[in-house]
């Protein structure tokens, strides 16, 4: 339908075209566009620390090989220099290229296709205003018959729905405001939302249920199980994690640290408490929350977990693991140690973590990898430890779960 109109929509705007061409070189609307990227993340994918900034070549690992960002100065020869406004916004709502070449899924089109044109014409205004770089980035890195781009359009086909923003008018302004963030530019679903063999992204009742990204479990971002995800986070809790990348029951780590530093942070607190305001909002999931028994304290591996415990994690997380506030994370009453999938807790354990560092919180706190000096069995002990100690229930991991997640990484 888009489409039948988009002819008649042109010719509309025919006459206004010098005054719409005059406007995208503003202060503001480059500025806009600035704010815009860092809702959108961008820098996390398209800057290699060192390569130059925003000019691709960032290696994103896929299921099914490894995917190369663009380019996205405005360098003629690599990057967009030579695009236009059309064909950028072409890329962003269809996941088309300005040669005609289908993009892959890792770049978002999926969700950024809900983005205004005002907003994708603010994003190109304002990298055309940064840094060109000459960087050609690498070709995928995938197996045939995906590497040709036309196998695309199949996938389209089947997972791509290219639309606009649609506002519920039952809901408030400040709730579509996030709906508009979130299912968009932020494309918080892209992590949180577990994908089918295909690595499409699970809608309706399975969105925002938990996913994984490089080698990290996103947790829930529903409402109902108080052991998974957010569930008993208030609006303020996360309004505030996001803004500061702490809020007194966690730290923002992994991925989710680079999210807070180069975009959440920077988000005026309208945006914020729009994002808080619709994702506190999503369903609670069907059905009662599943009991979980801790495993005994007389298990072998819990007694074995507690002596790893209290030698190597006590000291900062505590004896009763109440952790430190806004310092060292809180264990017990942790749902991310708590979550059905332990991915996190174990890569945690193995490779270490750094919380956010933002203009709230400066001083990168960080817990030191124990890859190289405990066994599988005993990061399993320990992880089901702390899984199972200070009131927290969850299942044990065995030594071949802590293998596959150390290998895999």
């Amino acid at each position: 339908m888009r489409h039948s109109l988009l002819p008649l929509i042109l010719f509309a705007a025919l006459p206004a075209l010098p005054a719409a061409a005059q406007d995208q070189n503003t202060y503001s609307t480059v500025e806009r566009g600035l704010y815009l990227t860092r809702m959108g993340d961008c820098e996390a994918c398209h800057t290699v620390e060192g390569e130059g900034r925003m000019a691709g070549g960032f290696g994103l690992p896929t299921p099914f090989g490894t995917i190369y960002s663009a380019n996205l100065t405005p360098d003629e020869a690599t990057g967009i220099g030579s695009w236009s406004a059309d064909a950028f916004y072409r890329a962003m709502n269809e996941g088309i290229g300005h040669d005609g070449k289908r993009l892959y899924p890792a770049f978002p089109y999926t969700n950024f296709t809900i983005v205004t044109r005002e907003d994708s014409d603010a994003i190109f205004s304002y990298l055309q205003t940064i840094e060109p770089v000459r960087n050609r980035v690498p070709e995928p890195d995938i197996p045939f018959p995906l590497d040709i781009r036309t196998a695309m359009r199949g996938w389209n086909l089947l997972f791509f729905d290219e639309r606009d923003f649609d506002p519920d008018p039952q809901k408030s302004e400040l709730w579509n405001r996030g709906k508009y963030v979130v299912e968009g530019l932020a494309h918080c679903s892209a992590c949180h939302s577990p994908r089918n063999p295909l690595g499409a992204q699970r809608g309706g009742d399975a969105s925002y249920t938990g996913g994984h990204a490089e080698g990290w479990y996103a947790p829930s971002l529903r409402d109902g199980d108080a052991h998974e995800g957010i569930g008993e986070w208030s609006e303020e809790d996360l309004a505030t994690y996001l803004k500061t990348g702490r809020n007194g029951r966690t730290a923002a780590i992994g991925p989710m640290a680079e999210v807070v530093e180069k975009s959440t942070q920077y988000l005026d607190d309208e945006d914020i408490a729009a994002i808080a305001a619709y994702i506190k909002d999503l369903p609670f999931e069907d059905g009662e929350p599943e009991e979980v028994e801790p495993v005994r304290e007389t298990d072998p591996a819990m007694i074995a977990g507690a002596e790893i415990y209290a030698t190597q994690c006590a000291a900062c997380h505590g004896m009763e693991g109440e952790g430190v506030e806004n310092i060292f994370g809180g264990i017990a009453g942790s749902s991310l140690t708590q979550a059905d999938d332990p991915t996190t807790v174990v890569h945690i354990i193995l490779r270490g973590a750094r919380a956010a560092v933002t203009d709230a919180y400066p001083t990168p706190h960080a817990m030191p990898a124990f890859d190289w000096k405990l066994t599988d069995e005993e990061v399993a002990q320990v992880t089901t430890f702390v899984r199972n100690a200070f009131g927290n229930a969850a299942p044990a991991i065995t030594s071949n779960r802590v293998g596959e997640i150390r290998e895999a990484e």
